[in-house]
């Protein structure tokens, strides 16, 4: 095992580069511990150093994580961790909050999965003026293609700490909501996004609430903006490769990282090329291909340079610490700047799932609600918001309840 990871080693040669974990970070002790179960012995002193890196209470800038995204499957994720813990919170949350119901208790205990969580980072917040140490805190899922309700949802989930950033996802209401909480001056975070026309609306949207707040001298202070690309669920999720059979081509996994990527980086260049107030943070990462025998690490490898955000879940940054072959893996500078490989091009633009989704104008904002992987996604994001329902509904019960795997 190295003593830096490959996270630490891109973010070295990428200036900029933000690395942000991608779950509760109330789970994060819990991982560590179970990490180190797992590990060599050999290696156990070396994983405890790079923990210590990735989370520093003690110097909060100098740590590997700068911020965090969560979602309803990751808060469900920290109470799947320690069912009988959060139990005794919601207990507490009835016991000051006298004749809730099911629906109400699930809001309160999600904003205070937020809550303890984004206190955590509170102090990468305050030392870095503002603009380090945000959590994603999502609107509900269930509400994504009502934006009244996602505005008044919005303005909770702010209130929670100030670090908290708005997740708000990629739908056609989603995007008037973004701009009126630009306008107000709330930090954002878009998901549920998948292709170049979304990314783009997002990015311009944001602009247009940003010039509203400076015009109306809005506190900007703590505000900022990201956008996010959920690149794998648009690769696998939404069926690039089922698109290119009924054509005759064949995709190989590499094909399909490199549409994802082609996708991420031309989102990169057009932010910087027009000096959008925004900055593209890049999610639902794959381990990936298998090149001459070897396997890559092309989501990661083709982001050298980058001045984005890569946010990681335990998951992927257990398989980054203890990657087979990472003794193979050279990082080459300013990999964002290259586009794919000609010839791979050419047979994805024949394919009209990807030929839209890398055109800026490849969809109108009314079509962003039927693409298969937001549909899928929403979908998915809905069932994990219902579980947290169902264990609160448990709570008020008295019962202590394991959600549903």
């Amino acid at each position: 095992m190295q003593e830096r990871n490959l996270l630490e080693e891109l973010v070295a040669i990428s200036p900029g580069m933000e690395i942000w974990w991608d779950s509760s970070p109330v789970i994060f002790g819990n991982w560590c511990k179970k990490m180190l179960a797992k590990a060599e012995p050999g290696d156990q002193d070396n994983l405890k150093r790079q923990f210590a890196r990735m989370y520093n209470t003690d110097d909060p800038m100098s740590q590997l994580f700068r911020g965090v995204t969560t979602n309803p499957p990751l808060s469900l994720a920290a109470i799947k961790d320690d069912p009988p813990y959060w139990q005794k919170v919601a207990d507490g949350i009835l016991k000051e909050n006298a004749g809730l119901d099911t629906e109400s208790l699930f809001w309160l205990l999600y904003k205070e999965v937020v809550r303890r969580g984004s206190d955590m980072f509170l102090p990468l917040f305050e030392a870095s003026g503002h603009k380090e140490g945000f959590l994603s805190g999502q609107c509900d899922p269930r509400s994504a293609f009502d934006g009244e309700a996602m505005l008044k949802q919005a303005a909770e989930i702010h209130a929670v700490n100030p670090n908290v950033m708005v997740k708000v996802p990629g739908t056609a209401e989603g995007y008037d909501v973004i701009e009126e909480l630009t306008a107000q001056g709330i930090a954002t975070n878009n998901t549920l996004t998948f292709v170049l026309p979304q990314l783009m609306d997002c990015a311009k949207s944001v602009q247009r609430g940003l010039a509203r707040a400076k015009a109306n001298g809005v506190d900007l202070s703590s505000w900022r903006s990201v956008i996010t690309h959920m690149e794998a669920r648009y690769g696998d999720l939404g069926g690039l490769r089922d698109a290119g059979k009924e054509l005759g081509i064949e995709l190989s996994e590499g094909d399909v990282r490199l549409a994802e990527l082609a996708i991420f980086k031309k989102a990169c260049r057009l932010i910087k090329e027009r000096d959008y107030p925004s900055k593209m943070l890049s999610c639902s990462l794959r381990v990936g291909p298998t090149v001459n025998g070897k396997l890559r690490l092309w989501h990661l490898e083709e982001k050298t340079g980058a001045n984005v955000v890569i946010t990681c879940p335990p998951s992927l940054i257990d398989e980054v610490i203890n990657f087979p072959g990472v003794e193979d893996i050279k990082l080459k500078p300013n990999r964002i700047e290259v586009d794919p490989p000609k010839e791979v091009m050419d047979k994805l633009l024949r394919i009209p799932y990807f030929a839209r989704a890398y055109d800026e104008n490849g969809y109108t904002r009314a079509e962003y609600n039927s693409h298969p992987a937001l549909v899928k996604t929403a979908a998915a994001f809905s069932k994990a918001t219902q579980e947290m329902v169902d264990f609160a509904g448990n709570c008020l019960k008295g019962s202590c309840f394991t959600p549903a795997s």
